[in-house]
């Protein structure tokens, strides 16, 4: 019997609060941030790297890159969901796109293309997945690397030619 769970295609769900907008009533840019962290601990939680899971073995996850792109303006109410993909994985790697959305919508107002590092917090140091986020790892890698590359992976900040 397989413990690998299926994996939720909606990590975070919510809405745009007054406290998180600007003057022009809009998502501030850092609350883009958070709202795709929520989502990456949904992620963590799932992968069971929640904080049994980080007790237990004594790993945790680091980000080490985040490219954000804002796509669409989000305004305070908006109902809005984080969807994701798993691009690239190793032994102690993912590569992540999460996508910001209006509930319902497939147009995302946001993209986020991020690298996590499995940590073995004895160090800390970089490490393997243990074998049970290794085994959810592999599954997701082998079911998402069917996926088409989003629109806006890889990108770099450069100015129109």
């Amino acid at each position: 019997m397989s413990n690998v769970r299926q994996a939720p295609e909606i990590l975070w769900s919510g809405q745009v609060l007054a406290e998180w907008t600007d003057y022009n009533s809009h998502l501030r840019d850092a609350y883009y941030l958070l709202i795709f962290s929520f989502a990456g601990d949904a992620l963590l939680d799932w992968l069971g790297l929640d904080a049994t899971g980080r007790e237990r073995s004594g790993h945790s996850m680091f980000t080490l890159e985040c490219h954000l792109n804002y796509l669409h303006e989000l305004k305070c109410g908006d109902e809005v969901e984080v969807r994701w993909q798993l691009l690239n994985a190793d032994k102690k790697r993912l590569q992540l796109y999460f996508s910001m959305h209006r509930r319902g919508s497939k147009d995302a107002a946001a993209v986020a293309e991020q690298m996590w590092l499995n940590v073995d917090m004895s160090g800390p140091k970089s490490a393997p997945f243990n074998p049970a986020v290794q085994l959810q790892v592999s599954t997701l890698a082998a079911e998402h690397g069917m996926r088409n590359t989003p629109q806006f992976v890889g990108r770099c900040i450069a100015l129109p030619a």
